[in-house]
């Protein structure tokens, strides 16, 4: 059986990090049994994050590639059906889900000084004394530099803030009054978006992504909706 490596839950989701989420919606819908391992230990990535999975003597890092391999080995349950012009569609909003909104929230959770507090608590509390009095700061200065190195960084607040509202407001737009993205059955692009959304909405951060995630009917709903069908009972 496939064992998912992933970060432990927090802030009463399955998983804090939007993307160990999404690799986990994506294995629930496509209906691949999987074997979830929890765990902080970065040193034995194949990638240096999470999450990845060990698939019999294969180390696969990466969301993305281990859905390509996951599609590639077990079947393509959740696309296949797609147009060329959906997939590149569905490719489009990744990228934004990943590559722009993400850092967003990025900044939300790890540069504004209160929510640094309670991701300070949900990430590094279970670490012993030493190594919590380290990692912690160590961690937050790294994220500072990711998100400088990204371009999203050198923005202030509200500029960032701006952006992601934007992202919402264009995934909010997308989905209109379907159920999922591309109509009435899940696809790879509702896992990512699933990911980041229930992250935004449900963990413990104020910001004007949630509040924007809030006044959307249509995203709460959607979001309501895959935890109803996915994660009613807890794994």
């Amino acid at each position: 059986m496939i064992k998912l490596y992933q970060f432990p839950p927090a802030f009463e989701l399955p998983n804090a990090s939007s993307f160990c989420l999404k690799l986990e919606t994506y294995l629930l819908m496509a209906k691949i049994p999987y074997e979830s391992v929890y765990g902080m230990d970065m040193g034995k990535t194949p990638k240096g994050k999470m999450p990845y999975i060990v698939d019999g003597d294969k180390k696969i890092g990466d969301s993305g590639f281990v859905i390509d391999y996951l599609k590639q080995t077990y079947g393509d349950a959740l696309d296949a059906d797609l147009t060329p012009v959906d997939r590149a569609i569905s490719l489009a909003m990744c990228r934004l889900i990943e590559d722009n909104l993400y850092w967003a929230m990025v900044h939300n959770r790890w540069m504004e000084p209160e929510n640094w507090e309670k991701t300070k608590v949900a990430l590094f509390s279970e670490l012993p004394p030493i190594l919590k009095s380290i990692v912690p700061g160590i961690a937050h200065k790294d994220t500072q530099k990711q998100l400088q190195a990204h371009g999203m960084g050198k923005h202030s607040s509200d500029e960032i803030y701006a952006i992601g509202v934007a992202d919402i407001t264009a995934l909010s737009d997308f989905l209109a009054d379907k159920s999922f993205f591309f109509g009435n059955e899940p696809t790879s692009l509702d896992a990512a978006a699933y990911g980041i959304l229930a992250n935004i909405l449900w963990a413990p951060f104020d910001s004007p992504l949630r509040k924007k995630a809030q006044q959307l009917a249509n995203i709460g709903a959607y979001c309501d909706r895959i935890r109803a069908r996915y994660y009613a009972d807890p794994r």
